[in-house]
């Protein structure tokens, strides 16, 4: 035989052979984009652990310290509730209390109506008051409004708001937890307001995280007007003396959330006033609304 025909002979083994190596090429290749792919998705499921690891113990402090803030005014609201939400009056008698908060609410509403209604009819709006204790300013504010949707952390003062409060039809109290605005029922509001809160809540990312609320339940172009320290001097994790913001910290956390701030008031002093504007829709979108396709 010769060599030829050898090699002839040869050439379906031969085929074979290239054949099976091209098969073991392509399997070698899929099992490598499968091995690929399995290393991307347990390395998205270790990033998936490790941001819900993040977030679980973010939760877990902010949870604890809203624990605190509840265990602290719950005791305080055990004791002498009323003084610890004015602490203009060792002993306050029902009128004097409620006549305070009046005060307070023609101080900071009452003179401020152009910026709050934006020409709405006061009795028309649902406002929320964001920390109302023992419902010192509820009261005043129901007064002027048609719905006053009030939160409190300490179940303790809701307690105390609903005693003195009873027969306001348009009043509705709420233990919210602490961190959020998710106890409110659906529905745009028009106002919110905050006044003597913020000052003692010992961790920036709850106020923030209530600014980021207010945002969520506002309606467009409605105002969230609160008060802050401004003073500085005051300490981290205690429930009475909170968190103090400068001007430009906090003109930057509102914007984060969506704000708009359009005026502030006794910025360096505890009774920094904050005016945050969520922003209206744009004027394009508004005439869509209004008079039709552009």
């Amino acid at each position: 035989m010769t060599r030829l025909d050898r090699l002839l002979l040869c050439i379906p083994r031969l085929r074979r052979i290239v054949l099976d190596r091209e098969a073991f090429a392509a399997h070698s290749a899929r099992l490598q984009r499968e091995l690929n792919e399995s290393l991307e998705r347990e390395r998205a499921l270790r990033q998936e652990l490790a941001d819900a690891t993040r977030e679980a113990v973010m939760h877990s402090a902010a949870q604890s310290v809203s624990e605190k803030m509840r265990a602290d005014w719950d005791a305080r609201a055990r004791t002498e509730g009323r003084y610890f939400i004015a602490t203009g009056n060792q002993a306050w008698t029902d009128e004097a209390f409620f006549a305070s908060g009046a005060e307070n609410v023609r101080q900071h509403v009452l003179t401020d109506l152009e910026n709050i209604c934006r020409g709405m009819d006061p009795k028309q709006m649902r406002v929320v008051e964001i920390g109302c204790g023992a419902g010192r300013l509820t009261r005043a504010l129901a007064e002027i409004f048609g719905e006053v949707h009030a939160v409190d952390v300490s179940p303790e003062m809701i307690e105390l708001a609903r005693a003195g409060l009873a027969g306001e039809r348009n009043v509705h109290l709420y233990v919210n937890n602490g961190e959020d605005l998710s106890v409110l029922p659906g529905g745009a509001y028009h106002f919110a307001f905050s006044f003597i809160v913020f000052q003692h809540v010992p961790e920036k990312a709850i106020v923030e995280g209530y600014l980021r609320e207010a945002h969520r339940v506002l309606a467009a172009g409605g105002l969230f007007k609160f008060q802050v320290e401004g003073g500085g001097g005051r300490g981290h994790g205690d429930t009475w003396n909170g968190v103090s913001f400068t001007e430009g910290e906090l003109v930057e956390m509102a914007g984060r959330c969506g704000f708009e701030v359009r005026y502030t008031e006794g910025a360096g002093t505890q009774y920094f006033w904050v005016w945050a504007f969520r922003e209206p829709l744009t004027r394009a979108l508004q005439y869509v609304i209004e008079e039709g396709p552009i």
